[in-house]
């Protein structure tokens, strides 16, 4: 009566069990499907606020190629000023419907009509002025087509620039809040998902102390009972009919389990000698385990270095009162190499009379993607190293070919001249006035030569402007120096009117990315007109170098890391990433090409 009463309890244990194991696995599913809810609704608004970001900040990029154009249009005039008054007039359209698409909404780009209340009020203070250049701009292709006197559109020119630098001040702020409330919603979903990870891992602990760990108590406790049961009936089956009768429904209960297991798990029943009592036939077939080898030991038949099994045995040895558990590497008859994942489960059949339960897991496959992994993680830091030193050495090389250019323009230039007064002033004559005058009128020409080419090398090497001055000096000199060495047209435009003084690191490196901007506009653009402008904010220094040469395929000059002008822009990165800044990149080909760096103010 009272084995039935705890057979009943444990019936009702297991089944308690069971429930609560379905509801931990409802609720882990539950917690999933919420969280895959969540997330992918907020990678479709992150996709949307992106989209909305790119086109602010087209907006920003057209604005500035309007006032490109009109200023090319009114300065320089040539036979495609009708072509290029119809290609203002394209950009003007395209730059008035994506105001509109942003500011009320689009369905076709999933812009949302609803904003917020600091964007409605950014975008009601930035409508007069968009009103205002657009109108202007319309304006000024007007009289441009009715060929009206220069003097009118030189207001308008003027108008249109002093209300671009307020408009992309403006647009500034617009792209600044919205990538602060896509800031948000990212924060708000990380907080959510913390939330259910957090919940998840409650509900797997609850699930590991109240059903995983009782389960496997149960199980062993029941396992030791089961072998027990069986020595215990074949001793008494040869006593009484009646006991058969029992032994007999504990065989069939026994084998069930056995089937269960052999099947199922790769599991071993061994001695502390370590000798084999039984081996499931899963097991067996893994390691072609037969029964010409049951008088093997376990360590022989899981692996043939005779190393290896000295060192199982002793495991086995040492361990056969406390268990062990680990991942172990056999090599089996075919040659194939097996990572197991071994548990040692000491087991009291009787008094003074123990067994060793070995259970395994096969993590082969798991090993060789954790392999795998390794590879790939040492082939990427390879690569990142062989870039680097790539990079190192052609930084190396451009120092020491600007050193060897400077070299050569000081011996060739300057110490020419310096040799040439040298004669000049050992043959004069004091005796002879005239030709003495005269060679006194060549020697100040030489040496106004001399003073001009130290300074040109050292304003080269450190523009004394940018020490003294500061960065918007400095840009302003660079573009009056190389349009008079050049002979094109090199303009610079302080919009916002910026007089700050940077950190003297960020003043050379700004002026040094400028500087080879607009060298490459020279040297591989082939372009006529270049325009540097400087803009910022409260946070950010912005300066947008335009050029109207033969542009080129950004993505296509990028892959090519190894060529000059791959390696150009990576330089470039890499010099912006010095001072925490961004370049942008727009090209199109046959257009011209635009450079933005984008540099944060500290305060």
């Amino acid at each position: 009566m009272k084995k039935s009463n705890q057979e009943a309890a444990e019936k009702i244990t297991f089944k308690n069990l069971r429930r609560l194991y379905f509801f931990a696995l409802l609720t882990i599913a539950l917690t999933i499907i919420v969280s895959q809810f969540l997330v992918q609704y907020n990678l479709n608004q992150q996709l949307s606020d992106s989209k909305i970001i790119n086109f602010s900040g087209k907006q920003r990029m057209l604005s500035q190629k309007i006032v490109k154009e009109v200023l090319i249009l009114h300065y320089v005039s040539d036979s495609a000023t009708a072509k290029k008054a119809s290609h203002l007039k394209e950009v003007l359209e395209l730059w008035e419907k994506n105001q509109n698409a942003l500011e009320n909404g689009n369905d076709s780009l999933a812009f949302p009509k609803e904003k917020s209340e600091t964007l409605s009020k950014l975008y009601l203070e930035i409508n007069p002025i968009f009103n205002k250049i657009a109108q202007t701009t319309d304006s000024f292709l007007l009289n441009l087509q009715q060929k009206k006197s220069t003097s009118e559109n030189q207001k308008l020119v003027q108008i249109i620039l002093e209300n671009e630098g307020i408009f992309l001040s403006k647009m500034n702020q617009i792209v600044t809040q919205y990538d602060l409330e896509a800031h948000e919603k990212v924060t708000e979903q990380r907080r959510i998902e913390y939330w259910i990870f957090g919940f998840t891992l409650l509900v797997l602990l609850l699930e590991f102390f109240f059903i995983f760990k009782p389960t496997n108590k149960k199980i062993e406790k029941l396992i030791a009972q089961l072998l027990s049961s069986e020595k215990k009936a074949l001793k008494l089956a040869y006593d009484t009919e009646i006991i058969s009768e029992i032994k007999e429904n504990s065989v069939k209960e026994l084998k069930s389990l056995n089937y269960a297991m052999e099947n199922t798990l790769l599991y071993c029943r061994i001695s502390p000698d370590g000798s084999i009592i039984h081996i499931g036939e899963k097991f067996a077939k893994l390691l072609n385990y037969t029964k010409f080898s049951s008088n093997k030991k376990f360590s022989e038949v899981l692996t043939e270095d005779e190393k290896e099994q000295v060192n199982f045995d002793r495991l086995i040895f040492e361990k056969q009162r406390s268990g062990w558990q680990g991942e172990i590497k056999i090599v089996n008859k075919d040659e194939k190499e097996i990572w197991l994942d071994l548990s040692m489960v000491p087991v009291m059949i009787k008094k003074d009379e123990l067994e060793l339960l070995i259970v395994c897991f096969n993590i082969t496959e798991r090993k060789k993607a954790q392999r795998e992994v390794e590879r790939l993680n040492l082939e990427n830091t390879t690569e990142k190293i062989n870039q680097q030193k790539i990079i190192s050495s052609k930084i190396v090389e451009n120092q020491e070919n600007e050193q060897n250019r400077i070299a050569k323009e000081i011996h060739d230039g300057i110490g020419q001249m310096l040799t040439g007064l040298k004669f000049s002033l050992e043959s004069i004559n004091l005796d002879d006035r005239e030709k003495s005058e005269q060679k006194i009128e060549y020697l100040k020409k030489l040496s106004l030569d001399i003073i001009k080419g130290v300074r040109t090398a050292t304003f080269n090497l450190m523009p004394p402007e940018l020490s003294d001055h500061g960065i918007v000096s400095s840009l302003s000199k660079l573009t009056q120096e190389l349009s008079k060495l050049t002979g094109k047209e090199i303009l610079f435009y302080n919009k916002t009117d910026f007089d700050q003084r940077l950190d003297s690191l960020i003043e050379i490196n700004i002026y040094r990315l400028t500087q080879e901007a607009i060298n490459n506009a020279i040297k591989y653009a082939e372009s006529s007109h270049i325009i540097v402008q400087l803009s910022h904010s409260e946070t950010l220094l912005s300066i947008i170098v335009d050029d109207n040469g033969k542009g080129f395929d950004v993505s296509s000059v990028d892959k090519k890391r190894n060529s000059e002008s791959g390696m150009g822009l990576l330089f470039m990165k890499e010099r912006i990433q010095y001072i925490n800044g961004r370049v942008f990149m727009n090209s199109i080909p046959g257009e011209g090409t635009r450079i933005t760096f984008n540099i944060p103010i500290l305060k």
